[in-house]
């Protein structure tokens, strides 16, 4: 009997366990799928390990896109950086007379403005952390440059052992299903025909990932819930002013009641005028009573977050933390430094696409030198301290030469102590 009793009770866990799973399996077949949960924990054939899944980049693109156009804080973020990095202008700088003249012609090519182009240049890379740049070239050397979203390129194929060394870039179908695919371009494998090739650069990129993120990426959940608050703040103070009269009398009918209400619904007081009333009526007024009390120290806590997570000091983005000047310039130390690193980064990549339009040129034209030296040239972040530079360097000129002249250091010394003071780098002249 007690084996009989042990057998049924397994058979009967055995059936609650299958109707279970079946359960399950029914629910699980019957959601609906969708991008949101069909590709979550989903990546595509050739993501690199340290990269973001596909759609998860996408995602992050498209808030960045959507925070720059509607939220006015993030887009005086991208502003900031484009106006200090680009602000000064740009403008290059060639030894060799024929690089320097098609330089000059491909930067102010009509198709190419690329004075006007530098603002854009800036917004994308700050924007989106990448810049897939497609370099097209006619048949008489001229190279053209055009800006491809990086929400619009798909996929990257590199070389199996080295993210870093790109062969093709493969942009999203369209809606006719077409997708298009650019080589990258590499000089040692340049076709003769020239076909259009694309070029890639990448900020705020891990090692070892092929994609950059965006400046905006680490702190669009704190842009969001800054203008949530905001939003909030707005419409508790909308509320706080709103009220509602309340008139008490004794009427000698509902009719007389209502005709009452039809008086002054029609004609209801003004503000700040003058109300007589004889003692039959009392007057009152209803306001909300929200108690909201006073959340600048939470707005101001948010906007913290914001502002070190894009590196800017507060009072760059309208609000004055501290009423002194000094503390003020000493904060923005920083972010000038920050500023400087991607103003480098900018002029590295206009060389090296300078360099690829230079040696497309050079073989259309003989007469070019595809090795030819130049430099792309930017204003000073910021003009605050050239007085200071100025006092240091002219103190330490009048040591150097003092130096010089008793025979303890040599002319490229001297140059090389002034420059330092001057904070200016590169070439040195020969001193006469």
């Amino acid at each position: 009997m007690g084996i009989f009793n042990r057998k049924n009770r397994t058979n009967t866990m055995e059936a609650q366990i299958q109707d279970s799973a079946e359960g399950e399996l029914r629910t699980g077949l019957s959601l609906v799928e969708n991008e949101g949960s069909f590709l979550v924990g989903a990546s595509a054939l050739g993501d690199q390990p340290r990269d973001r899944h596909a759609y998860d980049r996408l995602q992050v693109m498209d808030d960045c896109l959507d925070a720059w156009r509607f939220n006015p804080l993030a887009r005086r973020i991208i502003e900031l950086t484009t106006q200090y990095v680009t602000g000064g202008g740009m403008r290059v700088n060639c030894t060799d007379q024929r690089a320097r003249e098609f330089l000059l012609a491909f930067w102010q090519h009509p198709l190419n403005r690329m004075d006007a182009r530098l603002v854009e240049l800036s917004d994308e890379l700050a924007r989106s952390g990448n810049l897939f740049l497609l370099l097209s070239t006619d048949p008489g050397g001229m190279s053209y440059l055009r800006v491809v979203p990086s929400a619009d390129i798909e996929r990257i194929n590199s070389q199996p052992n080295d993210v870093e060394q790109e062969l093709r870039y493969h942009t999203r179908p369209d809606l006719d299903g077409i997708s298009l695919s650019y080589p990258a371009y590499d000089p040692l494998d340049d076709s003769p025909e020239m076909p259009p090739v694309m070029l890639h650069y990448a900020v705020n990129r891990p090692a070892g990932a092929q994609w950059g993120e965006s400046d905006l990426s680490p702190v669009l959940r704190w842009l969001s819930r800054y203008a949530s608050w905001l939003e909030d703040r707005v419409r508790l103070n909308r509320f706080r002013n709103a009220f509602m009269y309340v008139v008490k009398a004794r009427f000698a009918s509902e009719s007389a009641r209502a005709t009452r209400q039809s008086q002054l619904t029609t004609n209801p007081p003004a503000s700040g005028s003058v109300l007589v009333t004889d003692e039959s009526e009392e007057w009152s007024v209803i306001a909300p009573r929200l108690e909201a009390l006073d959340a600048s120290t939470d707005g101001l806590a948010i906007k913290k977050m914001i502002a070190a997570g894009v590196g800017l000091p507060l009072h760059f983005l309208a609000e004055p933390e501290s009423s002194t000047r000094t503390t003020a310039e000493a904060s923005g130390g920083p972010t000038l430094r920050r500023f400087e690193q991607r103003q480098r980064t900018l002029r590295w990549i206009l060389e090296d696409v300078l360099r690829a339009a230079l040696r497309r040129a050079a073989r259309a034209d003989a007469r070019l030198n595809p090795d030819a030296v130049f430099q792309v040239q930017a204003g000073d972040i910021s003009a605050r301290d050239n007085g200071a530079l100025a006092e240091a360097g002219s103190k330490a000129a009048a040591v150097a030469q003092e130096l010089y002249a008793q025979g303890l250091i040599d002319k490229a010394e001297v140059l090389r102590l002034v420059y330092r003071f001057l904070g200016e780098g590169g070439e040195y002249v020969e001193m006469p």
